[in-house]
């Protein structure tokens, strides 16, 4: 049976409107054409065209290009670790593995500055023994072979799938879950197998590049990205024309953006016919030639003339040559001036809802180094006033300690024993719904700005949104300060959806490592005569780091940093002074945001929400980094919500609450109906103890924290990866039971809360009585969890038609 929220987006598909969910409203907020979108749309379909030139390698046949000398043999290939003999044989590249580990790869030399994106790629293999093929990609101009086995982490980078060993050539498809841009694949590398001993012969490698996978489908609904920037799109081709018969709502306008992936000029039009009967494409609104490929060309139409009458919207491409790509990202007939309509039968919890909803994501930012709570420097001095002008929560937790887990917890309150989230390559199933699918059903504009992998269709977090910022789209890929660029952006964006109800989700990376922040903040605490010596140790310490992991991000422990005979204390202080100016950094860029929202007229019918996943270690516990324990440190987090008039200022809420939290708060605020798998409860009631609608109540509950075994490298997990954990606070106490702890230590750490929040003294030992009692709880909620726990989405998709399934399919919900 499939969940009641799974899949809004076909909710909106049936409905051919998204105003609200339930029973479509008569005026709807948004009319997306994406849900409009069937095989019928389409007249004027483009003749089938060739499909552009394959980058592929055989090994039959005449050798394509020449390849280097020391390679002719096999025609450029070259053996790694692990292979051996490896020689054309018949028509196929063979040889065989001596170790797991066993690599061959190939050096990519043209096309590699185009700017396509990878698609899939194709492996027509024999293997005789194994479980796995894997494929790696990299940059570097030569990079070593050994680097590679380094960086085959599970860093994003890898793509593995199951193998049939025998006798029989297999194809094998493998797609990568995060976008990869063709400038990026310079090297491939291939392991034929996971087990020594193998044999293989490979028939053909062929990488295939999204503008030869669009010309070899139809027209329709996909997620498309330019430059990293993605979109709820419809693909046509030169000379379609797409119908959309609607009645226009009041005060409408069509919100669009153009764009193509093809190098000639493409033609767009946009055209309204009055008599839903007739034939023709009516009066033309937009004639716009594009010229730059893979660039987003926003565009706002106005439709208001047209306001009630029952009409034929048309958007046609033209171009040179037939079946050129014509890409339209996120057509949405929106309403100016329409206000947020509740789920029907619901109403918000403080009387009205905001006409737009904001919630901040800052990446690795401690409560406790924030003077809004207490801290002894300046570091955020605008949030403190944000906080002053609004409620903030003392006590938040969060759900877990790195990014990857912690993110879909609050976007959907689950708690990641639920939402089955733990691993560095794990998807939120499609299954699951998250708060801008909720929003995106009710009709509002949504957005998302991710600052890294994990917060974006690498974890399968862009459900919802019709336009989202990967990563890869920031300007500077080694810097981690990324809330200037991405407060820019969603400024313009604000600006374009001033009159419509809207929900931006903002992730921003900069107290994230690389600490050291940029002009004027880097010298703010840190001295600057230290700065070279400071890298000077990192490169230092580096050599000595034996997890790969944090020797890949320089994060040594206390016995580490002994061990290259640095001061341990004085090196955590330099990065300390850093994460701290980065903390001011961001500050600033979060007044430049409520500065643009007063600009807009938008402050007062705006709901913000400022929070963080987690937080850093500096040496509290002999580490430094995240996501390795359940310490206060890391699960202790900033949570603060200003909007002015309504939210009362200057609350201070003590009450113990949850990451999980955020999300029915949000709802109930907006008047819309939670999804009734969530886990978390509205604090409305803690926000506004006596005024607002009738509601629940809160209810005072334990706030749950987890760390599960992790693993970023081949075989056993190491230290501290290794470990498993579950926090639990409750009556002023927090238990941590350590489930797996295979380098020693306590079962069970009990720390007084209040007095205690970074987890220092463990009074175990004085408290057995409280011991016994947080641990019957965490049991518990560990069976409550576990038990609604989603089914794997081949399961939960046996309902769907195989229209939905593609649908699904095309944007990247479930693979």
């Amino acid at each position: 049976m499939i969940r009641q929220g799974v899949y809004l987006v076909l909710v909106c598909v049936l409905a051919l409107s998204c105003g609200r969910t339930g029973e479509p409203p008569s005026t709807p907020l948004a009319i997306r054409l994406t849900d409009l979108f069937n095989e019928k749309s389409v007249v004027d379909a483009a003749k089938p065209t060739p499909p552009p030139a394959r980058t592929e390698w055989r090994f039959d046949g005449p050798a394509p290009v020449p390849a280097p000398a020391a390679f002719a043999p096999t025609r450029g290939w070259e053996a790694g670790p692990g292979v051996t003999g490896l020689t054309i044989t018949n028509g196929m590249l063979t040889g065989r593995t001596t170790s797991p580990t066993s690599l061959v790869r190939i050096e990519r030399t043209s096309g590699i500055q185009v700017a396509d994106q990878l698609h899939s790629i194709e492996v027509r293999i024999r293997v005789s023994a194994g479980v796995n093929l894997s494929v790696e990609t990299s940059p570097s101009e030569r990079p070593a072979f050994a680097a590679i086995n380094g960086q085959m982490l599970g860093l994003g980078n890898e793509i593995t799938t199951p193998i049939t060993a025998g006798e029989q050539v297999q194809t094998y498809v493998l797609t990568k879950a995060r976008p990869l841009p063709a400038s990026q694949i310079r090297h491939v590398f291939i392991r034929p197998s996971d087990v020594a001993g193998a044999t293989f012969a490979i028939e053909s490698v062929r990488l295939i590049f999204r503008r030869e996978h669009l010309a070899s489908i139809q027209s329709g609904v996909g997620w498309q990205g330019m430059r990293e920037v993605y979109r709820e799109s419809i693909t046509s081709r030169a000379p379609e024309r797409m119908q959309f018969a609607l009645e226009v709502p009041p005060a409408a306008w069509l919100d669009v953006a153009l764009g193509t992936v093809d190098e000639g000029p493409v033609t767009f039009t946009i055209s309204v016919r009055g008599d839903a009967g007739s034939s023709g494409d009516g009066q033309i609104l937009l004639e716009q030639t594009v010229t730059t490929p893979y660039r987003w060309e926003p565009r706002a139409i106005d439709l208001s003339r047209f306001s009630g009458q029952d009409v034929t919207l048309v958007l046609g491409v033209r171009a040179p040559e037939s079946g050129v790509v014509g890409l339209w990202g996120a057509p949405v007939v929106r309403r100016r001036g329409a206000s947020p309509e509740p789920t029907a039968g619901a109403a918000a919890a403080l009387g009205r809802p905001p006409q737009g909803v904001i919630v901040v994501w800052a990446d690795t930012l401690r409560q406790d180094h924030l003077d809004a709570y207490g801290y002894k420097r300046a570091t955020a001095p605008s949030l403190r006033k944000f906080a002053s002008d609004g409620v903030l929560f003392s006590n938040s937790t969060s759900q877990a300690t790195w990014t990857k887990v912690a993110t879909p917890s609050m976007l959907t309150s689950l708690y990641p024993s639920t939402h089955g989230v733990f691993n560095f390559n794990d998807r939120l199933p499609a299954a699951a719904t998250t708060l801008a699918e909720v929003y995106r059903a009710a009709g509002y504009a949504t957005v998302g700005f991710a600052s890294n992998l994990f917060t974006g269709q690498f974890t399968n977090l862009h459900q919802g949104y019709e336009e989202q910022h990967e990563d890869g789209s920031l300007p500077n890929q080694g810097s981690s300060k990324t809330s200037r660029e991405y407060v820019d952006r969603l400024a313009s964006w604000l600006e374009a959806h001033r009159d419509v109800p809207f929900f931006a989700f903002l992730h921003v990376y900069d107290p994230h490592d690389p600490f050291e922040p940029g002009r004027p903040y880097d010298t703010m605490w840190a001295d600057p005569a230290k700065r070279e010596a400071h890298h000077q140790d990192l490169e230092a310490v580096r050599k000595v780091i034996s997890d790969p992991l944090l020797k890949l991000f320089g994060m040594p422990t206390r016995a580490e940093l002994v061990k290259a005979g640095l001061d341990a204390d004085a090196y955590v202080k330099h990065d300390v002074d850093w994460y701290d100016g980065s903390i001011r950094g961001l500050d600033t860029e979060m007044e430049r945001l409520f500065e643009r929202l007063k600009g807009l007229g938008l402050d007062d019918r705006t709901l913000v929400v400022f929070t963080a996943d987690h937080g850093e270690e500096f040496l509290d516990h002999g580490r430094t980094f995240h996501g390795q324990s359940v310490y206060g440190e890391l699960t202790q987090v900033p949570l603060m919500m200003r909007w002015p008039g309504v939210l009362p200022a200057g609350r201070v809420v003590n009450d113990v609450v949850q990451t999980i939290d955020v999300m029915p708060t949000l709802l109930a605020i907006s008047g819309l109906a939670a999804p009734p798998e969530v886990q978390g409860q509205s604090l409305v009631p803690l926000i506004r103890p006596s005024g607002g609608a009738a509601g629940p109540s809160w209810r005072s509950r334990p706030a749950i924290s987890e760390k599960a075994i992790t693993n970023p490298a081949r075989g056993a997990a190491p230290a501290p990866h290794d470990t498993e954990a579950f926090a639990i606070v409750d009556g002023g106490w927090k238990l941590i039971h350590h489930t797996t702890r295979p380098g020693g230590g306590p079962e069970f750490e009990l720390f007084d809360f209040a007095k205690d929040p970074l987890n220092l003294n463990d009074v175990a030992a004085n408290h057995p009585e409280v011991v016994q009692r947080l641990a019957k709880l965490v049991a518990g909620w560990r069976q409550m969890a576990r038990a609604g726990r989603f089914a794997p989405d081949a399961e939960t998709t046996k309902g769907l038609t195989q229209e939905q399934l593609q649908r699904l399919r095309s944007l990247g919900y479930i693979r």
